[in-house]
């Protein structure tokens, strides 16, 4: 979910910045705020944000990918809880063993391939662009961890 929420959405974003026209301002065209850099330029750039966050098609994707971003918190401090937490009893059954526990170590490489392989669809789907092929042996670097046993935890 994290790697579609970040790679996914970040060709969308990247659209609706470049396509994006803002009104003209007239306090931007004020005589006091053209002879103040500093004035034109905060003027400028409050009114700017304030521009992309009020369209939608730079607004909705913005909010997914943030939503990918506490998604990962969540993530993170899921995998290290549970890497550290001793295997759990209830009574006699064995609840939770710490072969079958997420290994912090590979949330980060699995979530930011997903994040980079998302981010190739995306753009194909959104601007048709064709990335070449150097980026495929990341799917079969990053599962070469699981294959050869380095997700285990000790």
């Amino acid at each position: 979910m994290v790697g579609l929420a970040w790679g996914l959405t970040t060709p969308f974003i990247r659209r609706a910045a470049k396509d994006h026209r803002p009104p003209p301002h007239p306090l931007l065209e004020r005589e006091d705020v053209r002879n103040s850099l500093v004035r034109s330029r905060l003027y400028g750039t409050v009114f700017a944000v304030a521009d992309l966050l009020r369209n939608p098609r730079y607004a909705v994707p913005l909010v997914l990918n943030l939503t990918g971003s506490v998604w990962f918190f969540l993530l993170i401090g899921k995998a290290g809880r549970l890497c550290s937490t001793p295997p759990i009893r209830w009574g006699r059954e064995r609840v939770a063993n710490r072969e079958d526990k997420l290994e912090l170590s590979l949330t980060v490489p699995i979530v930011n391939t997903l994040a980079f392989l998302f981010t190739v669809i995306g753009e194909w789907w959104v601007d048709n662009k064709i990335i070449s092929r150097g980026w495929l042996p990341l799917i079969p670097g990053t599962s070469f961890r699981f294959a050869n046993g380095s997700a285990k935890i000790p």
